[in-house]
């Protein structure tokens, strides 16, 4: 599933993964967030309810421009740069264009909404 993050001025889109925890997470869509800097190489916000992850797939490695949950958090995380392995994440999807727009200095506001093309 196609997915756009629309910020003041510009629009990045991302693909979601095909996953219980992704559609979950599509169902709450739209949504409008705030995003913050979480040790200058993610962009974090809370989500308004926590995504099941009994059957997900559970850790990861993030990699520039992947969209994950936070599971011990309930958070959404949409990573800048790559970082280590963390057992707690579950891999959303990636980001497919304009991972620029979401560089710019934290906290700003954006709206999560589905594709429609």
């Amino acid at each position: 599933m196609k997915i756009r993050l629309h910020l003041d001025d510009a629009v990045a889109t991302a693909t979601l993964e095909d996953s219980v925890v992704a559609r979950d997470f599509a169902a709450m869509l739209p949504l409008s967030v705030t995003l913050k800097d979480y040790a200058a190489i993610e962009r974090i916000t809370d989500l308004p309810r926590k995504l099941p992850t009994a059957q997900a797939s559970m850790g990861m490695t993030p990699v520039t421009g992947d969209i994950a949950y936070y599971a011990p958090w309930g958070n959404l995380a949409i990573y800048l740069s790559g970082t280590v392995y963390d057992r707690g994440l579950v891999r959303l999807g990636k980001v497919d264009s304009g991972l620029s727009a979401l560089q710019r200095p934290a906290p700003f506001t954006v709206r999560i909404e589905r594709a429609s093309d």
